[in-house]
């Protein structure tokens, strides 16, 4: 099993930037895959960007550029930058690991003036 604890998220203003924190309770190489995913009200959850035990990425193509995923030890992050109102969302933590989806409680983010 996999335990995830997100941090990070806040109120930010137009422009700005924020960095999510996911520590997972296992040793990140040991687990497949590790992603951030985003969710508002009454839409389906999608994905932001993910990163495998291999240091391969994907990232979604309406963050390209502003949002990066990296990861240390048995923590991934999300730098977000040049935040807009749109990014307004719930950001979760997803670990696969043995074939299994585990996911962290979540993150508010919201941007506004």
């Amino acid at each position: 099993q996999v335990h995830l604890a997100e941090s990070g998220g806040g109120l930010v203003q137009p422009g700005g930037s924020l960095r999510l924190s996911c520590a997972a309770s296992r040793t990140i190489f040991s687990i497949y895959l590790m992603g951030w995913y985003r969710q508002t009200p009454g839409k389906q959850r999608e994905l932001v960007a993910t990163v495998t035990n291999a240091g391969a990425t994907n990232t979604a193509d309406f963050v390209k550029g502003r949002f990066t995923i990296s990861r240390a030890g048995n923590t991934v992050y999300l730098q977000m930058s040049s935040l807009q109102p749109e990014d307004t969302a719930v950001y979760y933590c997803k670990s696969v690991y043995l074939g299994t989806d585990y996911w962290g409680p979540g993150t508010q983010v919201t941007v506004s003036s």
